[in-house]
């Protein structure tokens, strides 16, 4: 039996509702095998991030290789980096194993056009508002990572942050950065208005379009969906980009890999929706299907 296989590359969350917990729970859920590479140690509950500690670059990196020579991977996922050299051995690790593997990855996803997705997830700041990546990360993110990747999911500050503007209209701004970095964008529209809903930005929109932009094809696609009112958000980006890089190892197509993946949280929203579990922002239920 086939047996799909994600790595991801990312810090893991003590509180267990982000970062490397939350992206082992959703590729388990969806049917694929996890391995992962962590590249910082976080001190984190549902209230937030309290400390930071980066992974040795070279541990990473042994991480990474260790994975890849031995267990290989069908696609990969990759969130928080937290700093320039993290960044740069991530990109030029993965750039080498990659290039060494591309023959037999080839074989696994032979109904993709490209070797081995690579979803990143430009993890910048917390929902709490704890700054994940130092300042200088932003420049090697851009020149170094981005090139690899086949998606970016960036949040709204951070697609702001990589733009380099204010965005009022997500079609208009995947465009723009697919263009700019010359890789495939989703654009989310949760973050337009956050939660919770306050005077100066209401609930008034019970349905939300997220927006893909792929630039190989040159074509936008539009994902509607239904708003969940909860507070129980923690993990969000890392299940989306963790479910669409499974739903890629799968081989589904990107636009189709991404509707899944939309789904899924949903779901995984939904069912979580009424949970409490820590005084804060709660997470997501992964496993929503083995209720």
């Amino acid at each position: 039996m086939t047996r799909f296989k994600v790595l991801t590359i990312a810090g893991s969350d003590s509180g267990g509702g982000a970062g490397i917990q939350a992206d082992i729970k959703a590729i388990s859920a969806l049917g694929c095998y996890a391995a992962s590479a962590i590249t910082a140690v976080t001190v984190q509950n549902t209230l937030g991030v309290q400390a930071v500690h980066p992974v040795p670059a070279d541990i990473v990196s042994g991480q990474i290789t260790a994975v890849l020579d031995d267990i290989g991977a069908d696609a990969i996922k990759i969130g928080m980096l937290f700093n320039a050299d993290i960044i740069h051995t991530v990109a030029q690790t993965l750039h080498s194993k990659l290039l060494n593997q591309t023959a037999t990855l080839n074989s696994q996803l032979s109904t993709l056009n490209y070797t081995t997705p690579v979803v990143l997830d430009p993890v910048m700041v917390s929902t709490s508002g704890h700054k994940l990546m130092n300042e200088d990360a932003i420049e090697t993110l851009t020149t170094k990572l981005i090139p690899l990747a086949t998606l970016i999911t960036p949040n709204l500050p951070e697609a702001e942050v990589l733009l380099g503007e204010k965005i009022t209209d997500l079609t208009s701004a995947a465009q723009k950065l697919a263009e700019k970095y010359k890789v495939s964008v989703l654009l989310k529209a949760g973050h337009l208005i956050p939660y919770p809903p306050t005077p100066l930005h209401p609930y008034t929109q019970l349905q939300l379009t997220d927006i893909l932009y792929d630039y190989k094809e040159k074509r936008t696609h539009t994902y509607p969906h239904s708003r969940v009112e909860t507070k129980n958000t923690h993990g969000t980006g890392c299940t989306l980009s963790s479910a669409i890089a499974s739903e890629l190892a799968k081989g589904l197509p990107l636009s189709d890999a991404i509707g899944a993946a939309i789904q899924y949280l949903g779901d995984a929203l939904l069912s979580a929706k009424n949970d409490v579990l820590g005084h804060g922002f709660g997470p997501v239920d992964h496993f929503f299907a083995q209720k």
